[in-house]
Formats: C-alpha cells, structure tokens, sequence
C-alpha cells in the first residue's frame, strides 16, 4: 500500500524487477532536471511530483518511490481510483497473464476503464463510504453511470460542481494524448480528488438571505457578501481588499437537520432564500421563496438547489485533483495510445451523462 512520510510526500514501495524498476525510470525520465522535451515537461502537469526514491533507515534494501501527496491539501478528500484503457496487460505479456487480466473484467475493452475503488465522504453521516475492485468490476454498460455518480454523491445531493470540474482536468489529459506518440500506458490509472466537506467551494453573490423563525440568528446574511461554507458558514465582508470574517457555529449537516427537525414538528415556519446578482457579474440570478405549503414539508430538494446545484463559473473553481498514477506498464511507441484515448473519451461521456441527466 500507500505509506505517509512524516515531511507530508507519500511512499510507494518498488514493485518487484521489471515493473518496479521499469516505473522509477518513467518517473527519472520524466522529472529529469535536463529534460527538455515539451511532450514530458507537459505530463508533469498530470502526474503527482516525484522526488526520488527513498529507502527507511532500518531496511536499507527496501526502495520506496517518494510522491506528492495529491490529498494533502483537502479536508474530507474524496478520492476515486479508475484504470484507463482498453488493455490492461502490456504488449509483452503472456497468454496466461492476458487471460487472467481479461477475466477479471471482460468489458474493458468495450467500456475502457475499470473502477479500482473509491472513498466518499457524506456530510449527512460525518463518515465515509469505500467501494474495492470487486464494486467496479460488477458495473455493466448499463449500470457504470451509476456506478460512477456514487462517488460524487454526499448524501444529500450530486456534487455537480466536482463533476464538471473533473470533465475539464480528464479534458486536458486527453488533449496531452491527442498529441503525442512517444508512450503507450497500460494498466495505469487516474486518480480523482475533490473536497467532500463544502469548505472548497465559494459563491460571491451580492443578495443573500436566509431567514428562518427559528434557530437562525439575525444577521446571518448580508447583502453584498461572499458565503463561504464548510464544517461551519463564513460570512465574509469585502472592504479594502480586507476581509472580516464571522462564523456561525452551525454546520451544514446541523443546518438540514434543524429543518428537517422543525418541519417533522409542522412548525409553520417559513425559509426565504433570495438569490441575486447583477448581470455583468455574470453569475447566479434567481429569487425564490419558500414555505412549508409550497413544499409539502420537504425543504431539502429546495437547500440542495442552493448548496449543491451551483452554476457553471462556481463549478469549474471546484477544488478537484485529477492525477495519472502507476506506471509500472509504460512503453516507448510511435503510435498514438489509441486504447488509453479509447477510456478517456468514454469515461468523459459517461460522467457528461451523469451531469446533464
């Protein structure tokens, strides 16, 4: 597995002769400090950085690949493992070797990738949901959409704003393999990441308010704010490039349970939530007010539009990671890496499908 080094890299142990040194040279290769070719200056963008190998004090002999932590930087990292490609054996491999990777999942050369696992976190619960190889290897064609939008569900609503930021990073790579023939993958993955807690994701909106008769203090809202919300809401004033930040100590898990709560009593109490902005700030424009009758008692579907549905300019500065790991199978080509553009491009129309439905 993956070890955490104490200066905050990651270490992966060097698999056994030839995967393992076959992988520490694609990473020298790559981040050799002489490297002056375009096409691998470019892939660094997509890799986690590299710093060598490393080996422990008291096992001299034991060699680690010492990597970027991609995680390191998110609260409630939500993390998703996909291999790419058509093949996941390598051109070099035996019958028997072929045989036994095809049988592990007979559709990856149709759908072009295999979920490896995944690791949610749901602010509903304040816990974590993990799925290993043998979920993704039971998605079909039919059932792979779905399969894949659990990873980007909280438990209360579908992370819009981490797909479409995913759709644009997983873009780029295949752009990077449109236009290169020196390196063919195979069995490699990418590695996804977002924030699970909604600490990442800010709106600037000029009015907002939330009222509610009880449980939310006067004040919460200003017009002219910038809402922030994590495990706590910020409210942020803007003044002289200066901000003054208040907190209210009600996260958001608190904050639908306080309505699922009230409403469960038939309190008749009422939530406003006003939406606006001006047009050249080209943002999110809408009013909407909403009561207990309006809603039948349910206000959640309505929060989740406001928290969870967000447009396209908030969407793309979703704090998401999309990384290339596992290279233990790369070669040197001349062709394009027709099997890995295979994956690449389906697994952008399945997770398009996935936000436009």
């Amino acid at each position: 597995g993956i070890l955490q080094h104490p200066d905050g890299t990651v270490l992966k142990q060097l698999q056994p002769p030839p995967r393992g040194p076959r992988e520490q040279e694609f990473y020298n290769k790559v981040y050799d400090s002489d490297c002056c070719d375009s096409i691998l200056l470019e892939l660094r963008e997509y890799l986690p950085k590299y710093f060598g190998v490393w080996s422990p004090p008291t096992a001299p002999n034991d060699t680690y690949l010492k990597l970027e932590d991609v995680t390191c930087k998110f609260n409630k990292p939500c993390i998703m493992d996909v291999k790419i490609g058509q093949k996941s054996y390598d051109p070099y491999a035996s019958a028997e070797k072929i045989q036994q990777q095809v049988s592990k999942y007979p559709l990856m050369e149709e759908i072009g990738f295999l979920v490896l696992g995944m690791r949610v976190y749901h602010i509903s619960s304040d816990s974590y949901e993990t799925q290993n190889q043998h979920y993704g290897r039971s998605l079909t064609k039919e059932t792979v959409k779905d399969g894949i939008s659990k990873f980007f569900h909280n438990g209360y609503c579908l992370r819009k704003d981490a797909i479409a930021a995913s759709i644009q990073k997983v873009e780029k790579i295949l752009e990077w393999f449109e236009g290169q023939k020196q390196l063919n993958f195979y069995a490699s993955s990418l590695l996804f990441v977002y924030e699970g807690s909604c600490q990442a994701t800010t709106m600037r909106l000029s009015d907002v308010t939330l009222a509610e008769k009880r449980g939310v203090p006067k004040g919460l809202l200003s017009g002219g704010d910038i809402l922030e919300y994590n495990n706590n809401i910020h409210v942020i004033n803007s003044t002289e490039n200066g901000k003054i930040e208040a907190s209210v100590s009600k996260g958001l898990s608190k904050f639908y349970a306080l309505h699922k709560k009230a409403y469960s009593k038939r309190h008749h109490s009422q939530l406003s939530l006003q939406v606006e902005n001006l047009e050249q700030d080209n943002m999110w424009k809408s009013s909407t007010c909403i009561t207990q009758e309006h809603l039948n008692g349910n206000v959640i579907p309505q929060l989740e539009k406001v928290f969870c549905h967000m447009p396209a300019e908030i969407k793309e500065s979703a704090n998401v990671e999309v990384r290339m790991i596992d290279f233990a199978h790369v070669f040197p080509s001349n062709t394009k890496d027709e099997g890995y553009i295979y994956g690449l491009k389906n697994l952008i129309t399945v997770l398009k499908n996935i936000l436009d439905n």
